[in-house]
């Protein structure tokens, strides 16, 4: 998916960037759009569109939104089959249809964006009542983080010449106020990637409120 949207995922048909997001992500997306019975899945940062073409091959409905016009070509010319927008969170998404989707995905994006906020309510207005929204980045915990330090490895771990890079770190608590404040309920937790408590990432699972309970919860249904 693009720094703006996300990183670019590796793909057959070759990449505009880096190799970010790969299988060790998707068998966990895979899964929780089957637990969860989707039908339409949109891809938010799909980058070019590696994800998007794999969910198509199991069945699904998928759009993707993508903000760099480089990634979407990529990602049009690997799947011209598919739709795609050239849209990131900071845009609106009601071109896309309001209310629509069953599922929301937004894999290794939210530690780009100088407005995280609005990766949820992107995708809030996507979503149906009821819907979910999947989302992963990098993932920081007591003991990684202290394995980064005594291994001198924060510098080529945080990396600050990488140019549109990290620069945001979320760990459970942030992620959940994040998405509480959102009009979201945070369903689950699972560590991707590596061994356990070293993972590579974290991706955070929640539920779209019903405007009823996003209005005990303080927050607007709009």
């Amino acid at each position: 998916m693009s720094p703006a949207g996300g990183h670019a995922a590796e793909h057959q048909s070759g990449s505009a960037e880096a190799q970010h997001t790969e299988a060790y992500l998707w068998r966990d997306i895979f899964s929780l759009c089957a637990e969860f019975c989707a039908h339409s899945v949109v891809d938010i940062g799909c980058g070019n569109g590696a994800l998007c073409h794999e969910l198509a091959k199991r069945g699904y409905e998928v759009v993707g939104c993508e903000p760099s016009a480089e990634g979407l070509r990529f990602a049009q010319d690997a799947a011209p089959q598919l739709v795609f927008h050239e849209l990131g969170v900071d845009d609106d998404p009601s071109t896309i249809g309001n209310e629509s989707f069953d599922v929301a995905i937004a894999t290794e994006v939210i530690e780009h964006l100088v407005r995280p906020r609005n990766l949820p309510r992107f995708a809030k207005q996507l979503l149906r009542p009821g819907g979910h929204l999947i989302i992963s980045t990098p993932y920081h915990g007591y003991l990684k983080n202290l394995i980064l330090a005594l291994t001198n490895r924060w510098d080529a771990h945080l990396n600050p010449f990488w140019d549109g890079g990290h620069i945001k770190f979320w760990s459970r608590k942030t992620l959940s106020q994040l998405l509480n404040e959102t009009g979201f309920s945070v369903i689950r937790f699972i560590g991707a990637g590596r061994l356990p408590f070293l993972w590579k990432s974290i991706i955070v699972v929640a539920q779209k409120l019903e405007a009823s309970e996003q209005l005990v919860n303080g927050d607007s249904p709009g």
